[in-house]
């Protein structure tokens, strides 16, 4: 099994259709593409992991954001204000990891593992 890597939302919530990206962002993108196909054989199991604000419409927005096949792992903090979020799902390749991680980013307070 080969390792999987989580990064902060702060990179996967660029998008390629933004005209405020900057050669560098691009080059970062490229520079994570690379390292995923270095360490994963496509299609794969790629685990996503979150911490976001315990309410009900953050969890229900995440759901649907991923497939139906997805198995999600929820654990809430000791006073239950936030919620460790891990999501296996099935892949085709980076491409679809960043828009995974794009669409979560839009949750409000969420944060990217």
């Amino acid at each position: 099994m080969r390792a999987t890597f989580g990064w902060p939302v702060l990179i996967f919530g660029l998008s390629q259709a933004q005209p405020s990206m900057t050669p560098q962002d691009d080059a970062k993108r490229e520079q994570l593409r690379a390292q995923l196909n270095d360490t994963h054989t496509w299609p794969c199991v790629f685990k996503f992991k979150f911490i976001m604000p315990s309410k009900p419409e953050n969890e229900a927005t995440l759901r649907a954001i991923f497939g139906q096949q997805a198995t999600f792992q929820i654990r809430d903090s000791k006073k239950g204000s936030y919620r460790a979020v891990t999501v296996d799902e099935k892949v085709e390749g980076p491409d679809d990891i960043f828009a995974r991680y794009e669409a979560a980013a839009t949750i409000p307070g969420i944060l990217s593992l």
